[in-house]
């Protein structure tokens, strides 16, 4: 049995084999001591029955037993091995790490079976720790890129500042000036955008530099690099000039700091050295790079000169305060005045870095031929004067920024504009700047008056204002300026609008001051009243001074009034009221609207308009008090009452815009609140203006130009507040009569026009149109009266005044042009005669036709222009009549309850007077323009008519009239319009010859007056036109005098309006095929205005090119798949071949109109490319064409209604 001997051998401890036991090994300690395990009082049932310790691992105990032998045997076999301390130490050690290595962690001690536990985490104060913000990780900086190493990577990575970089660098340069330097000179040529670089041998050998710099300046020539970062557009180079500004900006304060800018003056030099040596290259990425370096850093040094000035100053004043005390501390002093020195020292060598940068970089690069950097010098400079006043506030560098004012690029002027404001609002050193103004206050009037760029002018009118409240304007330069008010740019307006308003308010305390100053006003006006706005008031006063100024303005440097010129430009239609273009007065009254605030008290203005102050002094004549004094002042000429007639209107206009912008707040909603605010606001004003415009046209209606003022008045006001307060049979009736009045007693074209507008406005709202119409139907009777009643004295032989006549039918045309007239000119009038029978009296239509065929016949000189104008209106009446007869045909025909008329009046016999007013007149004669427009109006009005469908069923024959009754209401019509039935004919030859023949002399006296060379086709016989009697003198009257000259602009201008329109007409009649021929006839009208095309100025180039444009299709999208996608590999379609037309329009639009800067070849050019571009278009239209009725839709949409 050798299990059980050998427990019993293990069980005797005298058995000398008992050590080697494993029970035995258990039982006992590591130093031999015997293991006795503790006796329990009670029995712990929390403790498992298999004991309170895990086991180790049979592997570790295995292991750390032959540790122990092996060391024991160890200690026993030599005796020379370490003491007995360190071998402790050394096993403790090993089984430390070993345990750490093999032991298996430890496991929590579980309960007994009988009881369940849940794990529970242990809290921190009931609060969860927060977790760590992830570090995101650096974006890669597009500037380095990947193979970018020394100082270029450090300044632009991510996470480094140019200060720590300039410091670290500082730093270096302290250890190792030579590699340092040679590390900057490198960064700066890879700003350039230079790879090559150089190294410690050239930055120790300055002799060989330049030859140095030479060599790698061709090398980067020779790869041809356009592109450089401090002007590229490229991702991530934003931020590209701060930073290398920054970064040596950064290096002369660390510098600074440290003492090396005045202890190691060769830091300077060298930097100097290398970076004014490139900034004089001529490739322009080192040129530029290099100067704005240097401009970098002479910004740093002003910043240091001025630093070190501030500091010997305090230190100065330290040391005077210290000498004055009773007892001097002489070491102090001595102190003091050391440091003085010492700051004086750096200021002199700071001053001399400075000197040595401007004259090295600024004097050559100020006028650099590339304008970018002579902005960048001009910039510099304002830094410059603003950082350091004392060194460069100083005529000496001031003049430098007066000779860039000339400068010819407009970014250069406008950047020295805006730094010499700066300086101007400098009020400590206005006495400095005072020698400059003096030498270039001349161009900065100039600039603000004549500059070519509106945003330079507006900038130079700001700057001058600031000059001005420094004293330094003469009063001619503020006049001058004052004048702008006037001027066709907004942005000059509005910049000027200030400065205006600062000139009315020294006047206005001027005249204040004269008449006894406030106590004097007071006594003269007493209070305001603000319920009575029609009592004297002191702002009257301000009214009177605006006025005064306007007219002193507006009158330029002649004595006669300016007001005349531009009615004679309306008059010739030259200015168009009626298409809502504004007098230059109204434009004046927006710009001073928000810089006078009386203007917006608009109440009080038509009271001081309203107001009679001539008889009101004239009553207090002989007793010179203040009341006296002041309405005599307060009285107005009759120009005068014309200019605050026009701010009147415009501060009316402007009120009732800020009452609708009020009902939105910032953000752009709406609330109840402030709509009703804005409503209330409305019916005020048209309450208080309907009360106020018959009593103005009372006072002002006999003057034409005032009555027209006035009448604009009416179409401001929203009429529907007069159906809402139930006042239609009160005040609007009466506001109607008042207009139909001025209609019937004036003949001015303006207030024709003024009127037949606001009759327009009027009919406008629906819910008034009863009351409208019934005014109105008086109105044409009083007229169609008059016609008949001068008529028929001319036709009996009595005799009638022309000018009557000629007055009626005027009317007649501008009633026509906003009132259907087709029953009113067809209507027949029976009159009873002596005998009892009626007699019936010819219908308006004829009467008209009659005058002008009686044109032909009568030959009266004297009343020619008379004669002229009677025609032309008779022209334009019967116009107006076709049009309206076409409008009511095509609604009839929209309409499906109605029958249209199954045929129209016969143009032919209305053409055939068109065509015989053309033959008997000669050159440019207005009857003769006006039935040449007119005979092309007729003829492409009725074309209108060709694509229109009857709402008749497809069984109708041709021949019968459609009926509508026979077709479903709701059903779309596909049935053309029989062209005999309504008369579409289109326009013999014998007219296209006699259209084609006024426009060539048209063309041939525009060009006369114009000086240009007209191409003359050999086979052309239609060029064999009379010419002007009056063009012979043209070139005479170009050049004598002043009036001459004004003269002579305005015919030129007046025959380019007439070419464009008459140019206009032609094209229309072309896109709407209305030449008898077909395609040839078409063909010869657009070779015939597409010959002097690039002859005759941009305005006739625009008007022609209209035959080359395509109207985009409606149905581009329904295309075939393979159509589209060869489209779409030409990259010409879609919004890139958009763009790229636009910008040959634009380009086109730009040049000058005699080619500058873009040959007429090359422009012809770029246009024939653009065509070509569209080829695959017509390719597609040739695979899938289109049907007939698909271009006639086409052709539809093109001539409209």
């Amino acid at each position: 049995m050798p299990a059980r001997l050998s427990s019993m051998e293990l069980s005797d401890p005298a058995t000398p084999q008992a050590s080697s036991s494993p029970n035995d090994a258990n039982s006992r300690r590591k130093s031999g001591r015997v293991k006795h395990k503790p006796v329990l009082l009670q029995a712990d049932p929390n403790v498992p029955n298999g004991g309170g310790k895990r086991k180790r691992d049979a592997s570790a105990e295995e292991l750390d037993a032959d540790d122990l032998d092996s060391e024991d045997s160890d200690l026993d076999e030599s005796d020379g091995d370490p003491d007995e301390e360190e071998l402790k130490e050394k096993r403790r050690k090993s089984r430390s790490k070993k345990t750490m290595a093999k032991h298996a962690p430890k496991k929590a001690k579980t309960a007994s079976p009988q009881t369940t536990s849940l794990p529970v985490r242990p809290a921190v104060n009931g609060v969860k720790k927060p977790s760590k913000p992830r570090r995101s990780r650096p974006k890669p900086n597009a500037v380095v890129g990947d193979d970018a190493t020394g100082l270029f990577s450090e300044v632009f990575s991510q996470g480094h500042t140019v200060v720590a970089v300039a410091s670290e660098w500082i730093t270096r340069y302290d250890q190792h000036n030579a590699n340092a330097m040679c590390e900057l000179v490198n960064f700066v040529l890879k700003c350039t955008g230079c790879d090559l670089q150089v190294d410690v041998h050239d930055i120790e050998d300055p002799d060989n530099a330049a030859s140095k710099l030479e060599d790698l300046q061709e090398e980067y020539q020779a790869k041809k690099i356009t592109d450089y970062p401090l002007i590229s557009k490229g991702k991530g180079y934003a931020s590209f000039r701060s930073t290398v500004t920054g970064f040596f900006m950064s290096v002369i304060q660390s510098a600074h700091a440290a003492g090396l800018l005045y202890s190691d003056l060769a830091l300077i030099e060298n930097i100097e050295f290398w970076v004014t040596t490139m900034s004089s290259s001529p490739i322009r990425p080192f040129r530029h790079t290099a100067t704005v370096i240097n401009l970098a850093m002479e910004s740093a040094l002003c910043t240091v000169y001025s630093e070190l000035a501030n500091s010997t100053a305090n230190t100065m004043r330290q040391k005077e305060g210290e000498q004055k005390k009773k007892k001097v501390n002489k070491q102090r002093v001595a102190d003091l005045q050391n440091k003085v020195t010492e700051g004086e020292r750096r200021s002199g060598l700071v001053d001399t870095m400075l000197e040595n940068i401007f004259n090295a970089v600024y004097v050559h690069r100020y006028r650099d031929v590339d304008p970018k950097i002579r902005v960048d010098c001009v910039t510099a400079l304002g830094t410059w004067i603003t950082a350091a006043p004392d060194k460069f506030f100083t005529a000496h560098y001031l003049r430098y920024l007066g000779w860039v004012l000339s400068d010819t690029s407009a970014p250069t002027r406008a950047e020295v504009v805006k730094q010499l404001s700066r300086l101007y609002k400098r009020k400590e050193d206005i006495g400095r700047l005072r020698g400059f103004t003096e030498r270039f206050r001349p161009r900065f009037v100039e600039m603000a008056m004549r500059d070519a760029e509106p945003t330079i002018r507006a900038a130079a009118v700001e700057m001058l204002d600031l000059v001005r409240v420094t004293g330094l304007l003469e009063p001619d330069d503020i006049d001058n300026v004052g004048r702008l008010i006037f001027d066709s740019e907004p942005k000059v307006r509005k910049a000027v609008a200030g400065f205006f308003g600062e000139n009315i308010n020294d006047l206005f305390e001027s005249i204040v001051e004269e008449l006894g100053g406030d106590e004097g006003m007071a006594e003269a006006v007493g209070e305001d009243d603000p319920e009575d706005p029609d009592m004297p008031r002191k702002s009257w006063l301000k009214f009177k001074c605006l006025a005064e100024v306007l007219q002193l303005y507006s009158s330029g440097d002649d004595e006669d009034d300016g007001d005349s010129a531009e009615p004679s430009l309306q008059k010739h239609g030259l200015v168009d009221r009626g298409a809502g273009m504004e007098s230059r007065f109204a434009l004046a009254a927006q710009a001073v609207y928000q810089s006078v605030p009386e203007v917006k008290d608009w109440e009080v203005l038509a009271g001081y308009l309203l107001y009679d102050s001539s008889a009101a002094a004239s009553n207090g004549q002989g007793s010179r008090s203040p009341e006296y004094l002041f309405k005599e002042r307060c009285q107005l000429q009759e120009t005068q009452e014309t200019l605050l007639l026009e701010i009147l209107n415009e501060s009316v206009k402007q009120r009732l815009l800020e009452a609708v912008e009020s009902e939105t707040n910032k953000k752009g909603k709406k609330s109840k609140a402030r709509i009703e605010e804005a409503r209330d606001t409305q019916e005020d004003v048209a309450l208080h203006l309907a009360e106020v415009i018959p009593r103005l046209l009372r006072k002002f209606g006999a003057n034409p130009t005032t009555a027209a003022v006035v009448l604009r008045l009416e179409q401001i006001l929203n009429l529907e507040i007069f159906e809402e307060l139930r006042q239609v049979s009160t005040t609007y009736a009466s506001l109607l009569d008042d207009i139909n009045k001025q209609f019937l007693t004036h003949v001015d074209q303006g207030v024709l026009a003024e009127a037949s507008n606001a009759i327009l406005h009027a009919r406008s709202f629906e819910d008034l149109q009863e009351v409208t119409d019934s005014k109105l139907q008086e109105l044409w009777s009083d007229t169609i009266n008059s016609l008949r009643t001068l008529a028929s004295a001319r036709e009996s032989g009595k005799g009638s005044d022309l000018t009557s006549l000629c007055n009626t039918v005027t009317r007649i045309a501008n009633l026509s042009s906003v009132s259907d007239c087709v029953s009113i000119f067809e209507s027949e009038a029976r009159t009873k005669s002596k005998n009892a029978t009626q007699a019936v009296t010819a219908s308006p239509a004829r009467i008209l036709h009659s005058l002008i065929t009686s044109d032909h016949v009568e030959s009266d000189d004297e009343n020619s222009e008379e004669r002229d104008e009677l025609t032309i209106d008779s022209l334009k009446a019967l116009l107006f009549y076709h049009m309206w007869l076409v409008r009511s045909f095509k609604t009839s025909l929209a309409n499906p309850t109605t029958r249209p008329a199954a045929h129209l009046p016969d143009i032919t016999p209305f053409a055939s007077t068109l065509l015989t007013a053309m033959n008997t007149r000669s050159g440019t004669d207005p009857v003769r323009l006006a039935a040449a427009g007119a005979c092309l109006d007729l003829y492409t009005l009725y074309a209108s008519l060709r694509n229109l469908g009857t709402p008749a069923s497809s069984s109708v024959s041709k021949d019968q009239p459609a009926d509508p009754t026979t077709t479903p209401p709701n059903k779309p019509s596909t049935q053309r319009l029989d062209p005999t039935n309504i008369n579409i004919r289109p326009m013999p030859l014998d007219s296209q010859t006699g259209v084609l023949t006024v426009f060539a002399a048209v063309e041939k006296f525009y060009a006369r007056l114009s000086h240009r060379k007209l191409e003359v086709a050999a086979d052309d016989t239609v060029d064999d036109a009379p010419e002007d009697p009056e063009s012979d003198s043209d070139e005479e009257d170009e050049g004598d005098g002043d009036g001459d000259g004004v003269h002579f602009q305005t015919r030129k201008l007046l025959a380019e309006k007439a070419l464009c329109e008459l140019a206009g007409k032609l094209v229309l009649a072309v896109v709407g095929k209305v030449f008898e021929g077909g395609t040839e006839g078409e063909g010869k009208v657009r070779g015939r205005l597409k010959r002097n095309e690039k002859v005759l100025g941009k305005n006739y180039r625009e008007v022609v090119a209209y035959l080359d444009e395509k109207k985009p299709r409606g149905r581009a999208t329904a295309k075939p798949r393979a159509a589209s996608k060869t489209v779409s590999t030409t990259g010409k379609r879609g919004g890139k071949g958009a763009k790229s037309k636009e910008k040959v329009v634009e380009v086109s639009s730009e040049s000058e109109e005699e080619g500058e800067g873009m040959g007429e070849d090359g422009e012809d050019g770029e246009l024939a490319d653009d065509r070509i571009a569209n080829v695959d278009e017509d390719d597609a239209a040739k695979a899938h064409p289109r049907s007939e009725e698909e271009e006639e839709e086409e052709e539809e949409e093109i001539m409209g209604d």
